[in-house]
């Protein structure tokens, strides 16, 4: 007889910490469901993926497909062909993707040729700027899913829109939620280490910066985001993600970069020690959704250097501020965020994102699922 699967596809540093959440929970409430983790390899150096199987107990994927760093098109190309042969093998009653990347839209193409369902875990977020990548991942994967798991209201809502209701969308909160939530005293104590280790400096007295989208990484773009760091009157805590500090190479601003006085580079750091950042930091200066929602439930506000965020809950609470490429903008929300009136904000905040029991509920649901589904056609 066949033994039940669930196929679990990621293959990016985002992706990996939303599974430590679902692995807990799974671990705990389905020993009798196999389950197989496919690793894509879009981030595929130690520093973006392999730490967190180290740092947050993750067990080692049981397939890794090494697809590493190429175009959208070629990224693709290279996935598409082994998951479905993993996923004829394999037979799994759901395939589950994380978020909004290519090996998202990859495990959810793979999964809906063969009708298998998938399950998408973060459905329903939208920046409406079709012109991120991840904008169009997130409509063609909510489009393909069976199973939608919306961290927000808003979220649900955005389906709804869509025309995607029903008993298969389900409100469940944040798996990242679950992780911060359960991290944050850890991260507390490493404080200590780190900024002694890193001699930064001291805590709410630097802002906390992350660059790392395509939108921000053109040539003309870095620019812009070195005028604005330039600009900003405070020391910067910057980690720099590998594909960052390649094309700053590439576009001749690297020495830029690393010559700006307030601006201290660093290298990737694991998810305790930035999210020891995080809570240390007097604000977060990022392009990047994950780390908009992580400052806010760590209680730091985010000023986000795009125009657009799909977490729009973040905004309308007051917590973040879109500032673009404007160091005008920036140096007020700046301003702004390290004011007085900010601690209200902080203190009154509401919990948007759950409770820190979103991975148990996916869990519970995935399971009744896998009990109702007998075969499909492979």
């Amino acid at each position: 007889m066949h033994t039940p699967t669930i196929m679990v596809v990621l293959g990016n540093r985002p992706q990996f910490i939303k599974h430590a959440a679902f692995q807990r929970a799974w671990d705990a409430r389905a020993p009798h469901v196999r389950l197989e983790v496919v690793d894509t390899g879009q981030h595929y150096n130690y520093e973006l993926a392999g730490i967190f199987l180290d740092e947050l107990k993750i067990a080692s994927p049981s397939h890794s497909l090494g697809v590493g760093s190429a175009s959208h098109a070629e990224q693709l190309a290279r996935m598409l062909v082994p998951l479905e042969e993993l996923m004829r093998a394999s037979r799994p009653t759901s395939v589950v993707v994380y978020g909004d990347t290519n090996s998202t839209l990859g495990g959810a193409l793979a999964a809906a040729k063969l009708n298998i369902p998938v399950a998408h875990v973060e459905a329903g977020l939208r920046s409406y700027d079709m012109r991120m990548p991840e904008e169009l991942n997130r409509v063609l994967v909510d489009h393909a899913s069976s199973l939608l798991y919306c961290p927000t209201e808003a979220a649900v809502a955005n389906l709804t829109r869509e025309g995607i209701a029903g008993e298969h969308v389900h409100l469940v909160g944040d798996v990242m939620a679950d992780i911060a939530l359960a991290v944050a005293p850890l991260a507390d104590d490493q404080w200590k280490r780190l900024s002694t280790q890193l001699d930064l400096p001291a805590r709410e007295a630097f802002a906390l910066c992350t660059i790392h989208r395509a939108a921000n990484t053109e040539p003309d773009a870095l620019r812009e985001i070195i005028a604005c760091l330039e600009a900003v009157d405070m020391p910067v805590v910057m980690p720099v993600h590998p594909r960052t500090e390649a094309l700053a190479v590439a576009a001749g601003v690297h020495v830029d970069l690393a010559s700006i006085p307030n601006v201290r580079l660093l290298p990737p750091l694991g998810y305790v020690d930035l999210a020891a950042c995080v809570r240390a930091a007097a604000c977060v200066l990022t392009d990047s959704g994950g780390l908009q929602k992580e400052a806010y439930i760590h209680g730091t506000p985010c000023i986000t250097m795009r125009d657009t965020t799909e977490w729009t809950e973040t905004v309308d609470t007051g917590l973040n501020i879109l500032v673009g490429r404007d160091p005008a903008a920036l140096n007020a929300a700046i301003d702004r965020a390290t004011g007085s009136e900010i601690a209200g904000l902080i203190d009154e905040r509401p919990q948007l994102y759950g409770d820190g029991t979103s991975a148990e509920q996916i869990v519970d649901s995935l399971l009744e699922h896998a009990e109702h589904a007998s075969h499909f056609a492979l």
